[in-house]
């Protein structure tokens, strides 16, 4: 097995966007490649698994890591609602070897990147259009009129962030941002 030594690739998009999508495509072919698990303190959605899509914990537990240092980039995304990157769960995925996949959101991105800004490769994926991520989002069935409208509107505003990342890929075509995507990481594991 080869060793790419402590490197990170982060994929970042306004929710909608389609980091997930790609992000699944590239786990599924590379088995060097390793799903990053964050913590968050929301519920689990349809299938979630804990331990497996997110570790779900209390807001009281997200702020004890917090206090403890323990993350690598954290966020309050929306209201009540705590994203991180546990700095252990990178230890994890390095001990075996793989170099992990972080799908987070920008402004956790951009943390990220500047504390490691010589092993990361970063991504940032874009929708066509803000009315194209509108649909998408309206399409998934799990947002309220409210919520809805908040996803957008900061949608909006973290494509404003795209240009503080190596690349950006529009996903107007899955096939091709997938594509794209593959070799960009490709080219970025190949580098000393």
């Amino acid at each position: 097995m080869l060793y790419y030594g402590k490197k990170i690739i982060i994929i970042t998009a306004p929710s909608g966007a389609g980091k997930t999508s790609i992000t699944r495509y590239l786990l599924s072919v590379y088995p060097q490649l390793a799903f990053s698990i964050s913590a968050a303190t929301r519920s689990p959605r349809g299938s979630e698994k804990n331990g497996v899509d997110y570790y779900f914990i209390s807001e009281e537990q997200f702020r004890e890591h917090i206090r403890k240092n323990d993350f690598m980039e954290w966020e309050m995304v929306y209201e009540g609602k705590y994203y991180g990157t546990l700095k252990q769960e990178m230890e994890r995925i390095w001990d075996n070897k793989q170099v992990p996949m972080l799908d987070i959101d920008v402004k956790g991105a951009i943390h990220v990147q500047k504390e490691y800004p010589h092993n990361t490769l970063s991504l940032f994926i874009e929708p066509p259009s803000v009315d194209e991520l509108k649909k998408r989002l309206e399409g998934r069935g799990t947002e309220t009129a409210e919520s809805l409208q908040s996803r957008v509107s900061k949608a909006s505003y973290e494509m404003s962030f795209k240009h503080h990342f190596d690349q950006i890929i529009v996903n107007d075509d899955l096939e091709k941002a997938c594509k794209l995507a593959e070799k960009l990481i490709l080219d970025f594991l190949a580098r000393p």
